[in-house]
């Protein structure tokens, strides 16, 4: 039995880094066989945009009983908002399960500290250009118009702790994740998945697409230009590592600020 030479990768970790070199497209090192493509695309991710609509709908008309938002109860605000997005991440995940090789291989999901440090560079960037863009954004379109749909949410709607906190970690940590899978996990698997002529232009058309559809998608027309400039530094996480843990920090690191000033007016600590 021979062992591997010094300094020679083994079982596809980079000694220097800790990263994982399987790209996700291939089985890891040592195990000589190639995973085989995924069996599913944009309709798959067609089908998650159906059921994140379904389910807020149906959430919505189920927890409202025809009372306005402002005069929701805090648990029916936190099940609105956490419910039908975490339902769609799920779907995404049984889809790549039934109609491919798992979100591990499909999505290029793995860890690798390498990709965190992308992420949290990437996401670092992202918080100033989203704090420039809110400055400016608000100046553009007055105070009153320049908050988020949750912002806006929870607004004069006192919580308790556990309710805030429940909040503030959704929207740090687990909404960022749900998200990543779906835009760009999914929709990037299906977007690189077509011919663009090279490995290269795929990625890219892949990051052009999920980054557009990602600001569109929170169907609020009046900020989609802030959310492109929010989009454009996750989006670059997940395009330099080729994998989708840079793309989870880099958001989950953009949404940190935002998060804590939710958490805050919450409790009540500061006003919008």
């Amino acid at each position: 039995m021979t062992s591997p030479n010094a300094g020679e990768p083994v079982s596809g970790i980079d000694p220097a880094t800790g990263a994982s070199q399987w790209d996700g497209r291939e089985e890891p090192a040592g195990s000589g066989t190639a995973a085989p493509p995924h069996r599913w695309g944009f309709g798959a991710f067609l089908l998650v945009e159906v059921v994140l609509l379904a389910s807020a709908a149906l959430v919505g008309a189920v927890i409202s009983r025809g009372e306005t938002a402002e005069s929701l109860p805090v648990r029916d605000v936190l099940i609105g908002t956490m419910a039908p997005t975490v339902i769609a991440a799920l779907t995404a995940l049984v889809i790549t399960k039934v109609r491919g090789n798992g979100p591990f291989i499909d999505l290029r999901l793995s860890w690798s500290w390498a990709d965190v440090k992308v992420g949290l560079k990437f996401g670092a960037l992202g918080l100033v250009c989203t704090m420039v863009g809110v400055f400016v954004w608000t100046k553009a379109v007055g105070e009153e118009n320049g908050t988020s749909a949750i912002s806006a949410l929870v607004a004069n709607k006192p919580m308790s702790v556990s309710a805030a906190v429940a909040m503030f970690l959704y929207l740090w940590l687990l909404g960022p994740i749900c998200e990543e899978i779906i835009y760009r996990g999914l929709l990037w698997g299906a977007a690189e998945r077509l011919e663009w002529g090279s490995e290269k232009w795929g990625r890219f058309a892949a990051f052009l697409l999920s980054t557009a559809i990602f600001a569109v998608s929170h169907l609020e027309p009046l900020r989609t230009t802030l959310l492109l400039v929010i989009a454009v530094p996750i989006g670059l996480a997940r395009l330099v590592t080729g994998r989708l843990l840079g793309s989870i920090v880099a958001h989950q690191v953009n949404n940190f600020l935002p998060a804590l000033a939710i958490l805050l007016t919450a409790l009540g600590v500061v006003s919008y």
